[in-house]
Protein backbone atom coordinates (compact mmCIF):
# COMPACT_ATOMS: atom_id res chain seq x y z
CA UNK A 1 0.00 0.00 0.00
CA UNK A 2 1.39 3.28 -1.16
CA UNK A 3 0.56 5.76 2.34
CA UNK A 4 1.61 8.88 0.27
CA UNK A 5 -1.26 8.50 -1.89
CA UNK A 6 -3.85 8.67 0.76
CA UNK A 7 -2.07 11.24 2.60
CA UNK A 8 -1.92 13.66 -0.73
CA UNK A 9 -5.89 12.55 -0.92
CA UNK A 10 -6.50 14.31 2.41
CA UNK A 11 -4.17 17.48 2.25
CA UNK A 12 -6.69 18.48 -0.97
CA UNK A 13 -9.73 18.92 2.12
CA UNK A 14 -7.46 19.14 5.24
CA UNK A 15 -4.89 21.21 6.59
CA UNK A 16 -3.33 18.51 9.12
CA UNK A 17 -3.19 15.09 8.02
CA UNK A 18 -1.11 12.70 11.33
CA UNK A 19 0.31 9.59 10.95
CA UNK A 20 0.41 7.82 13.63
CA UNK A 21 4.44 7.17 15.47
CA UNK A 22 5.76 9.28 12.73
CA UNK A 23 4.91 12.87 12.16
CA UNK A 24 1.86 15.04 10.63
CA UNK A 25 2.31 16.57 7.33
CA UNK A 26 0.75 20.71 7.57
CA UNK A 27 -0.15 23.00 4.83
CA UNK A 28 0.17 26.52 5.29
CA UNK A 29 -1.35 28.86 2.40
CA UNK A 30 0.34 31.27 0.83
CA UNK A 31 -0.82 34.60 -1.09
CA UNK A 32 0.04 35.42 -4.89
CA UNK A 33 3.71 36.79 -5.54
CA UNK A 34 5.80 37.76 -7.94
CA UNK A 35 9.77 37.21 -8.57
CA UNK A 36 11.12 40.30 -9.78
CA UNK A 37 14.11 39.13 -11.13
CA UNK A 38 12.50 36.47 -13.40
CA UNK A 39 9.26 38.50 -13.79
CA UNK A 40 7.26 35.44 -12.96
CA UNK A 41 3.75 35.09 -10.93
CA UNK A 42 3.30 32.73 -8.99
CA UNK A 43 -0.22 31.75 -8.31
CA UNK A 44 -1.75 31.07 -4.32
CA UNK A 45 -0.26 27.73 -3.25
CA UNK A 46 -0.52 25.41 0.16
CA UNK A 47 2.75 25.43 1.32
CA UNK A 48 3.60 21.48 3.18
CA UNK A 49 5.74 21.23 6.06
CA UNK A 50 6.39 18.40 8.39
CA UNK A 51 6.12 18.21 11.93
CA UNK A 52 7.52 15.41 13.73
CA UNK A 53 5.98 15.95 17.17
CA UNK A 54 2.75 15.24 15.75
CA UNK A 55 2.25 11.90 16.29
CA UNK A 56 -1.08 11.47 18.37
CA UNK A 57 -3.57 9.27 16.16
CA UNK A 58 -6.72 11.16 15.51
CA UNK A 59 -8.08 8.60 13.23
CA UNK A 60 -8.54 10.45 10.06
CA UNK A 61 -5.86 8.64 8.05
CA UNK A 62 -7.09 5.42 9.15
CA UNK A 63 -10.85 6.02 8.80
CA UNK A 64 -10.41 7.36 5.41
CA UNK A 65 -8.17 4.31 4.13
CA UNK A 66 -10.83 1.94 5.34
CA UNK A 67 -13.65 3.79 3.38
CA UNK A 68 -11.37 3.67 0.34
CA UNK A 69 -10.26 0.03 0.39
CA UNK A 70 -13.81 -1.12 2.19
CA UNK A 71 -11.64 -2.73 5.02
CA UNK A 72 -12.10 -2.53 8.87
CA UNK A 73 -10.40 0.53 10.78
CA UNK A 74 -8.18 -2.24 12.75
CA UNK A 75 -6.42 -2.86 9.49
CA UNK A 76 -6.18 0.03 8.21
CA UNK A 77 -4.14 0.72 11.12
CA UNK A 78 -2.17 -2.16 10.57
CA UNK A 79 -1.61 -1.24 7.60
CA UNK A 80 -0.58 2.20 8.53
CA UNK A 81 2.01 0.83 10.87
CA UNK A 82 3.87 -1.40 8.06
CA UNK A 83 4.03 1.89 6.28
CA UNK A 84 5.74 3.84 9.17
CA UNK A 85 7.90 1.06 9.77
CA UNK A 86 9.15 0.93 6.53
CA UNK A 87 10.11 4.63 6.38
CA UNK A 88 11.90 4.56 9.11
CA UNK A 89 14.23 1.66 8.30
CA UNK A 90 14.77 3.27 4.97
CA UNK A 91 15.56 7.08 6.13
CA UNK A 92 18.85 5.40 8.27
CA UNK A 93 20.31 4.49 5.04
CA UNK A 94 18.86 6.94 2.37
CA UNK A 95 16.39 9.49 1.47
CA UNK A 96 12.69 8.25 0.92
CA UNK A 97 11.03 9.82 -1.59
CA UNK A 98 6.82 10.23 -0.94
CA UNK A 99 5.28 10.78 -4.24
CA UNK A 100 3.61 14.46 -5.03
CA UNK A 101 4.62 15.07 -1.18
CA UNK A 102 8.67 15.18 -1.10
CA UNK A 103 11.27 13.72 0.25
CA UNK A 104 12.41 13.20 4.21
CA UNK A 105 15.87 12.07 5.73
CA UNK A 106 17.83 12.29 8.09
CA UNK A 107 20.47 15.24 9.60
CA UNK A 108 23.72 14.82 11.89
CA UNK A 109 21.46 14.64 15.10
CA UNK A 110 19.37 11.41 13.61
CA UNK A 111 16.23 14.28 13.18
CA UNK A 112 14.08 13.91 10.15
CA UNK A 113 14.48 16.40 7.56
CA UNK A 114 11.56 17.00 5.04
CA UNK A 115 11.75 18.74 1.54
CA UNK A 116 8.32 19.47 0.23
CA UNK A 117 7.69 19.22 -3.46
CA UNK A 118 6.91 22.74 -5.56
CA UNK A 119 4.95 20.76 -8.45
CA UNK A 120 2.15 19.77 -6.94
CA UNK A 121 -0.29 22.59 -5.13
CA UNK A 122 -2.63 21.41 -2.60
CA UNK A 123 -4.86 24.95 -2.71
CA UNK A 124 -8.00 23.56 -4.69
CA UNK A 125 -9.05 27.58 -5.08
CA UNK A 126 -5.72 27.76 -7.64
CA UNK A 127 -7.02 24.92 -10.05
CA UNK A 128 -6.21 25.66 -13.98
CA UNK A 129 -3.68 28.45 -12.25
CA UNK A 130 -0.16 28.15 -13.35
CA UNK A 131 3.15 30.25 -12.80
CA UNK A 132 2.64 32.69 -15.34
CA UNK A 133 6.24 34.68 -16.85
CA UNK A 134 5.99 37.77 -17.99
CA UNK A 135 8.40 40.23 -20.24
CA UNK A 136 10.29 43.33 -18.78
CA UNK A 137 8.32 46.38 -19.17
CA UNK A 138 10.34 49.19 -21.09
CA UNK A 139 9.93 52.79 -20.13
CA UNK A 140 10.77 55.72 -22.35
CA UNK A 141 11.06 59.31 -21.38
CA UNK A 142 9.73 61.91 -24.52
CA UNK A 143 11.49 65.02 -24.16
CA UNK A 144 10.03 68.28 -24.17
CA UNK A 145 10.33 70.75 -26.76
CA UNK A 146 10.57 74.65 -25.32
CA UNK A 147 8.08 76.56 -26.20
CA UNK A 148 8.30 79.73 -28.14
CA UNK A 149 7.38 82.87 -27.13
CA UNK A 150 5.35 84.54 -29.80
CA UNK A 151 5.44 88.22 -30.16
CA UNK A 152 2.50 89.97 -31.00
CA UNK A 153 2.54 92.99 -33.63
CA UNK A 154 0.12 96.50 -33.10
CA UNK A 155 -2.65 95.77 -35.95
CA UNK A 156 -4.76 98.63 -34.76
CA UNK A 157 -2.13 101.22 -36.64
CA UNK A 158 -3.93 102.51 -39.30
CA UNK A 159 -7.43 101.58 -38.92
CA UNK A 160 -9.89 104.30 -39.96
CA UNK A 161 -11.86 106.34 -37.90
CA UNK A 162 -15.47 105.21 -39.19
CA UNK A 163 -14.58 101.68 -39.40
CA UNK A 164 -14.52 102.48 -35.42
CA UNK A 165 -17.55 104.34 -35.44
CA UNK A 166 -19.51 101.39 -37.47
CA UNK A 167 -18.58 98.95 -35.02
CA UNK A 168 -19.25 100.75 -31.51
CA UNK A 169 -22.71 101.48 -33.38
CA UNK A 170 -22.96 97.46 -34.22
CA UNK A 171 -22.42 96.33 -30.94
CA UNK A 172 -24.98 98.58 -29.00
CA UNK A 173 -27.56 97.21 -31.19
CA UNK A 174 -26.55 93.42 -30.37
CA UNK A 175 -26.40 94.61 -26.71
CA UNK A 176 -30.42 96.46 -27.07
CA UNK A 177 -31.83 92.91 -28.63
CA UNK A 178 -30.30 90.90 -26.43
CA UNK A 179 -31.98 92.33 -23.60
CA UNK A 180 -35.42 92.82 -25.61
CA UNK A 181 -35.01 88.90 -25.32
CA UNK A 182 -34.13 88.54 -21.77
CA UNK A 183 -37.21 90.37 -21.11
CA UNK A 184 -39.36 88.08 -23.24
CA UNK A 185 -37.83 84.82 -21.62
CA UNK A 186 -38.15 86.19 -18.26
CA UNK A 187 -42.01 86.81 -18.94
CA UNK A 188 -42.92 83.78 -20.18
CA UNK A 189 -40.89 81.54 -17.13
CA UNK A 190 -43.30 83.64 -14.97
CA UNK A 191 -46.34 82.43 -16.65
CA UNK A 192 -45.29 78.92 -17.33
CA UNK A 193 -44.33 78.65 -13.24
CA UNK A 194 -48.14 80.34 -12.42
CA UNK A 195 -49.71 77.43 -14.26
CA UNK A 196 -47.10 74.43 -12.84
CA UNK A 197 -48.04 75.89 -9.69
CA UNK A 198 -51.81 75.86 -9.73
CA UNK A 199 -51.40 72.24 -11.12
CA UNK A 200 -49.89 71.35 -8.24
CA UNK A 201 -52.26 72.21 -6.21
CA UNK A 202 -55.16 70.28 -7.66
CA UNK A 203 -53.76 67.41 -8.20
CA UNK A 204 -52.82 67.58 -4.20
CA UNK A 205 -56.18 68.16 -3.31
CA UNK A 206 -57.12 65.02 -5.62
CA UNK A 207 -57.68 61.89 -3.75
CA UNK A 208 -57.79 58.30 -4.99
CA UNK A 209 -59.43 55.75 -3.60
CA UNK A 210 -59.60 52.05 -4.75
CA UNK A 211 -62.96 50.22 -4.07
CA UNK A 212 -61.61 46.82 -4.29
CA UNK A 213 -58.14 46.61 -3.13
CA UNK A 214 -56.71 42.91 -4.18
CA UNK A 215 -56.60 40.45 -1.10
CA UNK A 216 -52.61 40.02 0.23
CA UNK A 217 -50.93 36.84 0.17
CA UNK A 218 -49.17 35.14 3.08
CA UNK A 219 -46.80 32.59 2.09
CA UNK A 220 -44.67 30.24 4.38
CA UNK A 221 -41.24 29.30 2.90
CA UNK A 222 -39.54 26.80 5.10
CA UNK A 223 -35.71 27.32 4.95
CA UNK A 224 -33.77 24.65 3.92
CA UNK A 225 -31.85 23.28 7.06
CA UNK A 226 -27.80 22.82 5.76
CA UNK A 227 -25.90 19.28 7.22
CA UNK A 228 -23.01 19.18 5.85
CA UNK A 229 -21.01 16.56 9.25
CA UNK A 230 -22.11 13.20 8.29
CA UNK A 231 -21.79 10.63 10.57
CA UNK A 232 -20.33 7.87 7.87
CA UNK A 233 -21.27 3.97 8.10
CA UNK A 234 -19.74 2.67 5.18
CA UNK A 235 -18.97 3.37 1.61
CA UNK A 236 -20.14 0.04 -1.05
CA UNK A 237 -19.05 -0.84 -4.16
CA UNK A 238 -22.77 -2.25 -5.12
CA UNK A 239 -25.56 0.09 -4.69
CA UNK A 240 -27.76 -2.16 -3.62
CA UNK A 241 -25.53 -3.25 -0.77
CA UNK A 242 -25.90 -0.05 0.66
CA UNK A 243 -29.58 0.18 -0.12
CA UNK A 244 -29.24 -2.68 1.94
CA UNK A 245 -27.62 -0.62 4.61
CA UNK A 246 -29.38 1.70 5.13
CA UNK A 247 -32.89 -0.13 5.40
CA UNK A 248 -30.70 -2.12 8.56
CA UNK A 249 -29.60 1.18 10.10
CA UNK A 250 -33.04 2.79 10.33
CA UNK A 251 -34.86 -0.60 11.64
CA UNK A 252 -32.34 0.52 14.52
CA UNK A 253 -33.73 3.56 14.63
CA UNK A 254 -31.12 5.75 12.88
CA UNK A 255 -31.74 8.51 10.15
CA UNK A 256 -29.79 6.81 7.82
CA UNK A 257 -29.43 7.41 4.24
CA UNK A 258 -27.25 7.10 0.90
CA UNK A 259 -25.72 10.77 0.30
CA UNK A 260 -23.81 10.00 -2.70
CA UNK A 261 -21.08 8.41 -4.42
CA UNK A 262 -17.57 9.35 -3.94
CA UNK A 263 -14.70 9.85 -6.52
CA UNK A 264 -13.80 6.25 -6.28
CA UNK A 265 -17.23 5.10 -7.25
CA UNK A 266 -18.20 4.09 -3.89
CA UNK A 267 -22.01 4.81 -2.56
CA UNK A 268 -21.69 6.27 0.81
CA UNK A 269 -24.36 5.59 3.69
CA UNK A 270 -24.43 7.46 7.05
CA UNK A 271 -26.15 6.83 10.49
CA UNK A 272 -27.04 10.42 10.54
CA UNK A 273 -26.21 13.88 9.52
CA UNK A 274 -26.02 17.15 11.36
CA UNK A 275 -25.98 20.66 10.86
CA UNK A 276 -23.71 21.59 14.25
CA UNK A 277 -20.18 20.00 14.18
CA UNK A 278 -19.99 19.56 17.96
CA UNK A 279 -23.43 17.37 17.79
CA UNK A 280 -21.81 15.38 15.01
CA UNK A 281 -18.47 14.50 17.37
CA UNK A 282 -20.86 13.57 20.16
CA UNK A 283 -23.03 11.22 18.32
CA UNK A 284 -19.76 9.98 16.42
CA UNK A 285 -18.10 8.98 19.59
CA UNK A 286 -21.13 7.30 20.92
CA UNK A 287 -21.32 4.50 17.58
CA UNK A 288 -18.38 3.97 17.89
CA UNK A 289 -19.11 2.99 21.90
CA UNK A 290 -22.14 0.94 21.33
CA UNK A 291 -22.72 0.05 17.70
CA UNK A 292 -19.15 0.41 15.23
CA UNK A 293 -15.65 1.03 15.67
CA UNK A 294 -15.11 1.54 11.75
CA UNK A 295 -17.77 4.71 11.98
CA UNK A 296 -16.05 8.05 10.99
CA UNK A 297 -16.69 11.90 10.16
CA UNK A 298 -17.33 13.08 6.88
CA UNK A 299 -17.50 17.52 6.04
CA UNK A 300 -19.16 18.56 2.94
CA UNK A 301 -17.76 22.26 2.90
CA UNK A 302 -20.09 24.02 0.70
CA UNK A 303 -18.86 25.15 -2.37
Amino acid sequence: MNLANYINDLLYRYDCVIVPDFGGFVTNRIGAKLNENTHTFYPPTKQITFNSHLQHNDGLLANYIASTENISFEKASTAISLSVIKWQNEIQTKTVSLKNLGTISLNETQQIVFEPTKEVNFLTESFGLSTLESSAIKRYKEQVKPLVPVTKTDDKKGVPAFIKYAATAAILLTLGFAGYNGYQQNKQKEVLATQQEALDKKIQSATFVISNPLPTIELNVAKEIVKPYHVVAGAFQFPENAAKKVKQLKAKGFDAKIIGVNKWGLTQVTYNSYADKNKAINSLNKIKRTVSKDAWLLINTPK
